[in-house]
């Protein structure tokens, strides 16, 4: 199984989409600062995912999101709730 998941700087609030295939080891790396577009906003929490059989689709949906502002927006007012709580 493949992930597109979207993780939720506890110190600013920032966002960061990413993909993977082990979603626990890549978010032990985001927190442990072993990856360098993060580790400046550590520690993170995962506010949503999406599951995909094809590691493919996962990726093309990342793309979507980073470079797409609509479906960025779309799917960022379609979880509002869970990118308020903390």
């Amino acid at each position: 199984m493949h992930y597109l998941y979207i993780l939720k700087s506890k110190v600013n609030g920032e966002l960061y989409i990413g993909n993977t295939g082990n979603i626990k080891k890549r978010l032990e790396e985001h927190n442990s600062g072993k990856q360098k577009a993060t580790k400046r906003y550590k520690p993170w929490k995962i506010v949503y995912l999406e599951g995909y059989f094809s590691e493919n689709d996962a990726k093309i949906r990342e793309h979507n999101l980073k470079y797409f502002g609509k479906a960025y927006s779309q799917l960022k007012r379609r979880i509002k709730n869970s990118l308020q709580e903390s």
